[in-house]
């Protein structure tokens, strides 16, 4: 099978594709052809060494992976020629760039009919990082005021529909340039950050899912109502936060998604009642992966980049 390695550490031009042996499942394992992936600005810090967490090159980069299963001979989840589609391995090397993947069983769900295999790659990692952050730590619930921050990003984007799914009024941080988009994903008061302050604009709110991480972080103490919960995805190693949010009453958590066949299998029946869709900004084919990988680095996404294979 082809795969997308590198040797060394560096730009979008370490990445090649290369041949490797087709992996054979262990038990509990099953084997997905994979029919695209999904891109996530994580692997573009692995990629340059900015993060240690493969350890030293070479590695395949990957995780979020849709795809057809051809060999579930070592488990009773699945069958072959189940669509499946998932986050297998995070945050252990999955090796996802790759045209065929195994891993547990219970890293996969079935993918949604109402989803294109681009679609559902596009999902696991920021899916279950919103559906972790808001439905199992924060506990969103009808009538709860949420504030995503970042709401044109990956997980941002699809936080505001697991928010609103839930029933809570949402609000949202985004460019101005994003605001018709962010809305249009159900949210109901759009703040432009180019042009407002949100401390200043915002108040008495429930739950605040922070994607941006820095000083919005602190900012967004005052405006938290007393027992507010701020959740975030990139800041909770930051000393001294936690104490912080709680000595003013608040809750404060970090949430470092993990495979989740539960939650996959919520944002699945999200999709299906046409309550959740993905947006992914560009594709690009399987031997492109350079191109792709100048896209993240250029950041600033609306959605996601998925690779076909």
């Amino acid at each position: 099978m082809r795969v997308i390695t590198q040797k060394e550490f560096g730009g979008p031009d370490v990445l090649t594709v290369a041949d490797a042996p087709e992996p054979h499942p262990l038990p509990t394992e099953i084997v997905v052809r994979v029919a695209a992936i999904g891109l996530n600005p994580l692997e573009a810090r692995l990629r340059n060494g900015e993060m240690p967490l493969l350890g030293e090159p070479p590695f395949v980069l990957g995780w979020d992976v849709s795809g057809v299963v051809v060999d579930a001979s070592q488990t009773w989840r699945f069958r072959p020629g189940d669509e499946v589609f998932g986050m297998p391995m995070f945050p252990r090397a999955a090796n996802g760039y790759a045209e065929f993947v195994a891993a547990p069983a219970l890293h996969f769900a079935r993918k949604p009919a109402s989803l294109s295999h681009v679609e559902a790659a596009a999902l696991p990692i920021v899916g279950l990082t919103a559906w972790q952050g808001l439905v199992d730590l924060a506990g969103v619930t009808a009538g709860d005021r949420v504030l995503v921050h970042g709401g044109g990003g990956g997980v941002g984007h699809v936080a505001i529909q697991i928010a609103k799914a839930l029933g809570a009024h949402v609000i949202t941080t985004a460019s101005g340039g994003k605001r018709e988009f962010v809305a249009g994903l159900g949210a109901d008061e759009v703040i432009d950050h180019t042009a407002v302050d949100f401390a200043e604009a915002v108040r008495d709110v429930d739950v605040v899912l922070d994607t941006i991480g820095g000083d919005t972080v602190e900012r967004s103490l005052g405006v938290l109502r007393r027992g507010g919960h701020l959740v975030t995805a990139v800041a909770e190693s930051e000393p001294g936060l936690a104490a912080r949010f709680e000595s003013a009453g608040l809750r404060f958590s970090g949430v470092a998604v993990d495979p989740d066949p539960v939650g996959l299998r919520g944002l699945a029946a999200l999709a299906e009642q046409g309550e959740l869709r993905v947006h992914v900004q560009e594709t690009f084919p399987f031997d492109r992966i350079v191109a792709a990988h100048r896209v993240l680095d250029a950041g600033h996404l609306k959605g996601k980049v998925v690779l076909t294979v």
